[in-house]
């Protein structure tokens, strides 16, 4: 086992990462910007160095500097959270010879599964369904429009390395295509750094479901369920919850059995997302597979028993996953709402400031991640996430009922945050019979304006 790891990010996350850490007995150095001086994560590191100014291209995204930090704190290991450096394959292999242990995949699962058609190429392989798509990346306007047409609208323009809704545009005419073609294109160069897009098949009033994989340097690999992600907003998760409303015992095995699949397609180590949509009639398809610990995995630990953060620190190790497929039980039901800094009735405009008063919520079946505190800034140069309220029920109804009493309990002020938009997402009725897809926000937001 490590005897000392830096913590390649800020905010919650790195408090997660300390706290994992701590439990294993294993020290920790922080890396934070100057405007992060005052953080939690650096004043509960066993080491903190600053590595740069507010910019993340001069901090966070430093590689230069994160490595210069692990190599004066002889640190063995770094974990990069998620976010910033976490799915970036020459940081990893910067990392490997430096003889640093990234925690996490290796260069080449990162490298395969972020590039959005190889990672399809690879679902296909494994025999997962995959969305009916252009073969290749589309270079032109024209090729775009022929395929479309061959496909039948509506289709989806998606940036080849892309992610959380960057470079994607849907598309119900050949007019539409054609700006929406050019702006993805720029889009995913200015995101990214690659313009390539690629064109897929539209899957109208879909749900997103997401396996969470294990996998050791030994060829095991074992899933640890599904999380519904369907209420998002322009492609960005809001809540999450497991086991989800819509599957039944059968289709969970086949979507995880599918997701194990594509893990064991590219040899993977370490913690990982496979994503699929499920269409109206239980037909789910391959999206993409995220190479990292992802900020709902809280609630995948709440039904399981299962701390990932530690089982990716034993895997980068060497040590073996210690349980079998068989072996993983779930157990009640687990909500996530992401608290963040905006304001959801001003188009969840981005509200960074001082927070004055923060009084949290507690009792059974209540955990909050956070590294907000009284008197903490929220800064404008990073994401506006406050924290994650996580709740566990026996079952989803009284998963959502502690979750309603700890949202009426939980006050920030005075900056706006997406409590009172949580509270309204529990108290709808489609919520809360299961019924609804990913333009849920959209028709909730138009049902009221």
């Amino acid at each position: 086992m490590f005897s000392k790891i830096l913590i390649a990010n800020r905010g919650e996350v790195a408090l997660r990462i300390i706290r994992a850490c701590k439990e294993l007995g294993i020290r920790t150095v922080a890396v934070y910007s100057q405007p992060d001086i005052n953080s939690l994560h650096v004043k509960y590191a066993d080491e903190a160095i600053c590595i740069g100014s507010a910019a993340s291209a001069n901090s966070y995204l430093n590689i230069p500097s994160i490595i210069s930090a692990a190599e004066i704190t002889d640190v063995e290991a770094i974990h990069p959270g998620y976010g910033f450096l976490a799915e970036d394959a020459h940081f990893a292999e910067i990392c490997e010879s430096c003889k640093i242990k990234f925690i996490g995949p290796t260069p080449e699962n990162i490298r395969r599964m972020g590039d959005k058609m190889a990672a399809k190429d690879s679902a296909k392989k494994a025999g997962v369904p995959t969305i009916p798509g252009s073969k290749a990346c589309v270079k032109t306007k024209e090729e775009a429009i022929k395929i479309a047409k061959e496909m039948r609208y509506p289709v989806i323009i998606k940036a080849a390395a892309g992610g959380g809704g960057k470079g994607m545009r849907i598309c119900h005419n050949d007019v539409r295509l054609i700006s929406a073609f050019l702006t993805a294109q720029r889009e995913a160069e200015a995101a990214f750094g690659n313009p390539e897009v690629y064109i897929e098949k539209y899957i109208e009033r879909p749900r997103h479901i997401e396996i969470q994989i294990l996998g050791d340097s030994y060829g095991h690999i074992v899933h640890l369920g599904e999380r519904d992600c369907t209420i998002q907003r322009r492609h960005q998760k809001l809540i999450e919850e497991t086991p989800s409303p819509v599957l039944d015992a059968k289709l969970r095995k086949r979507m995880g059995e599918a997701a194990v699949k594509c893990a064991k397609a590219i040899g993977y180590v370490n913690a990982g997302t496979v994503e699929f949509l499920l269409d109206e009639d239980n037909s789910f398809y391959f999206m993409e597979m995220n190479t990292r610990i992802q900020v709902e995995h809280p609630i995948t630990e709440m039904v399981t028993g299962i701390d990932l953060v530690k089982d990716q620190i034993r895997i980068a190790a060497g040590e073996r996953i210690p349980y079998k497929q068989d072996n993983i039980t779930f157990n009640g039901s687990a909500i996530e709402c992401r608290i963040n800094a905006e304001d959801p009735d001003n188009d969840f405009m981005p509200c960074p400031g001082k927070i004055a008063v923060f009084n949290v919520p507690g009792g059974r079946g209540v955990r909050l991640d956070t590294h907000a505190y009284p008197g903490y800034e929220i800064s404008p140069y990073y994401d506006s996430m406050i924290g994650k309220l996580i709740v566990h029920g026996k079952n989803r109804t009284e998963a959502i009922n502690i979750c309603k009493r700890a949202l009426d309990e939980f006050i920030i002020e005075p900056i706006k945050t997406t409590i009172p938009f949580h509270k309204r997402v529990m108290n709808n009725p489609a919520f809360i019979r299961g019924k609804f897809s990913t333009d849920f926000i959209e028709r909730l937001f138009e049902k009221t304006e």
